[in-house]
């Protein structure tokens, strides 16, 4: 079986060693062994942190990301809350499309005032 420290984990990832020793507390990810000092993770801890950092982008705490994971490690993500979370980003997706259209309006409207555009005003429910 092929092993890695802690450093090439780090290196290979891109995740700062303090965060993987806080995955590790958290019981995200688990070494294999310790070599002295030193964390020696299996290569499959690579997939584990790049999964842990595509469900923090997608708003997923810590705590529901451990949920994804069978006690050895193996993703194994309930397909019903990946659902749920996609459905709540597709709703913050409609959200914000609104906003940045109202922005790109506040941004180009020839009106003197903004308080003046009848646009604005309704943005602003006024």
């Amino acid at each position: 079986m092929d092993e890695i420290g802690i450093g090439e984990v780090v290196r290979r990832s891109g995740v700062p060693a303090s965060t993987v020793r806080y995955y590790e507390e958290r019981g995200l990810i688990a070494p294999v062994r310790r070599q002295g000092l030193t964390r020696v993770f299996t290569p499959d801890v690579l997939h584990q942190l790049a999964l842990i950092a595509r469900c923090r982008t997608a708003g997923f705490s810590l705590d529901e990301i451990a949920l994804m994971f069978d006690p050895d490690g193996r993703p194994s993500p309930d397909r019903a809350m990946l659902a749920a979370k996609a459905d709540e980003l597709d709703a913050t997706i409609s959200r914000l499309v609104v906003v940045r259209d109202d922005l790109r309006h506040a941004a180009a409207c020839p009106a003197p005032s903004h308080l003046e555009c009848p646009t604005f005003r309704r943005v602003l429910g006024v």
